[in-house]
């Protein structure tokens, strides 16, 4: 494979065929890392720059009197997107990661049911758990779970490794076969698409919340993302022992095995330009960085740079107004999905109520999610609530005889909820959203004293996100997936202003998500060696 600079690209002089080219990566979170460690592999000079003094970006943790919280990306899904991405540097999932299957998946707390639910890695418990809801469900989950696994299956094979820049991701036989099937999927709402086939509000609640991992909520996904039970319900949870941080660990380990260079401490303050050839009509041309170091700035030369920090951070604050694919109008009509607000908790006891992951749904989702993505933006109250136990799986991440709970709230993009901080000295909203999701927890699972029993207690809010990882409107994930920004309708990841300008990470394609971060890094590979293919590399 020819990896030379494209012919499409302006430059003053491009480099001859198999010459590496100069690579910035601005940003160390898992689509920056990813990003080094792939261009690096293909014999690119790579220098990765993180503005915090540690990787991980949102995958980052937060060591406390012997416990250890990840404070970002806690489910494990599409196994075979990590699978690919190690073998394309020469190595497995299973040789660098201890992966555990969870058993149940997760547990589901109800409002208005007293007894929770458990879904489990058993296609057939699954079923029989959809037939106990809704008698005649568990014929209706086939139907629903075949046509997850053929919307998943055709989401990988044609677009979530498509840059869209041809038009074989389009007139392929397999899309034009669907292609009634698919519009419908599209411009129908998956809250809409599930309640045609479900009457249970339990399990309307089970196949819309994964939503919520795509940054949205199910009235405003497209039922398109319906495939995403293809990986709760249809699959395996899985659980990479030392936590998420551990991924971030082995990932850097790879980038710099493969000759990346990663600084930390290395905020970026500009994307340095020059102007193209001239009498050519050409487009500037990327030079390279200026960047903090030693309370001054020094600048870094490239051929590339690869912008794997927030999108809106990049355009709108490293780049001049004239050379912005987009500028600050332009996020007007933008979602940037939930903020969150999060308590690590260490409780001294055994919590054995709370499997490892555990979701507490609310009874009116519509207020709920109303509340987040709505013209009268609040903190819910109350609200639905993700739990995650993982010292139920992994005994390192807390001392004997104590538990380690992350708490998550879904809340608006709002940095006027305040930031987070130890004991309950975050600001006022942020504690108090933490104590009623707590007590919430409490009253629900039957553990009665669990606020006397918090030993640890340490809280993020979205002010948090803003501040550290420079997160438009401090949003926890990324923009939202809404038809608007889903597939070719989302940021593409090169720059339409400036040659050599690419982008990775969770605001450009194919989204959200620990898994879509990987292919992003792999579609910038694949744009600087001209492949224009809709499916995964190959060697």
């Amino acid at each position: 494979m020819k990896y030379g600079l494209p012919e499409r690209f302006s430059r003053r002089s491009a480099p001859a065929e198999g010459e590496a080219l100069r690579v910035v990566v601005i940003g160390g979170g898992i689509a920056g890392l990813a990003t080094a460690a792939l261009l690096a592999s293909r014999g690119h000079s790579v220098d990765l720059l993180e503005k915090n003094d540690a990787l991980g970006g949102r995958v980052g943790s937060v060591e406390r009197d012997g416990f250890r919280f990840d404070t970002g990306a806690s489910w494990y899904l599409m196994p075979e997107v990590f699978e690919h991405f190690f073998e394309l540097l020469g190595t497995t999932a299973a040789a660098e990661l201890d992966l555990v299957t969870l058993d149940p998946s997760y547990r589901v707390f109800y409002e208005d049911h007293a007894d929770a639910v458990d879904v489990r890695p058993d296609v057939a418990h699954n079923r029989a758990l959809f037939e106990s809801l809704e008698p005649g469900a568990g014929e209706r989950f086939d139907a629903y779970l075949a046509s997850a696994h053929e919307t998943y299956d055709m989401a990988l094979r044609r677009f979530l490794y498509s840059n869209f820049d041809s038009a074989s991701a389009f007139l392929h036989p397999d899309v034009v076969r669907r292609t009634p099937r698919l519009g419908r999927l599209l411009t129908r709402s998956l809250e809409s698409h599930v309640a045609a086939q479900f009457s249970d509000n339990r399990i309307r609640q089970i196949l819309g919340y994964p939503a919520v991992f795509l940054g949205s909520s199910p009235s405003r996904a497209p039922s398109m993302y319906h495939l995403m039970s293809r990986l709760d319900l249809g699959d395996r949870v899985l659980y990479p022992q030392g936590g998420f941080t551990r991924l971030i660990e082995v990932i850097a380990a790879l980038a710099e095995k493969h000759g990346a260079r990663l600084h930390t401490g290395t905020g970026v303050t500009r994307i340095l330009t020059s102007e193209g050839p001239a009498g050519t009509g050409r487009r500037p041309v990327v030079t390279g960085v200026e960047h903090e170091v030693g309370g001054g700035h020094r600048t870094l030369e490239a051929d590339v740079v690869v912008g794997a920090a927030d999108l809106h951070h990049l355009e709108t604050e490293l780049l001049p107004t004239g050379l912005q694919t987009h500028p600050e109008q332009s996020w007007r009509g933008r979602s940037p999905g939930p903020g969150a607000v999060l308590a690590m908790l260490g409780v001294e006891g055994q919590l054995p109520q709370l499997p490892h992951h555990s979701l507490f749904f609310t009874t009116d989702w519509s207020a709920n999610f109303g509340d987040i993505f709505g013209a009268d933006a609040k903190v819910p109250d109350p609200a639905s609530v993700y739990v995650c136990k993982p010292s139920e799986t992994d005994p390192s991440v807390a001392p004997e005889g104590y538990e380690n709970l992350f708490v998550l709230v879904p809340v608006p993009a709002d940095v006027s909820i305040g930031s987070g901080g130890d004991d309950g000295h975050g600001s006022a909203t942020v504690e108090r959203t933490a104590d009623a999701a707590i007590d919430q927890v409490a009253a629900w699972a039957g553990i009665p004293d669990l606020r006397e029993r918090i030993r640890v207690r340490h809280t993020v809010g979205p002010e948090d996100f803003a501040t550290r990882y420079n997160a438009w409107q401090g949003g926890a994930l990324g923009l939202e997936h809404t038809l608007r920004q889903s597939a070719f309708f989302r940021p593409g990841n090169t720059s339409s202003k400036v040659d050599g300008l690419f982008y990775a990470g969770a605001s450009t394609v194919p989204g959200v998500g620990l898994p879509m971060c990987l292919i992003s890094a792999e579609l910038v590979l694949k744009r600087l060696s001209g492949d224009r293919s809709v499916v995964p590399v190959t060697g």
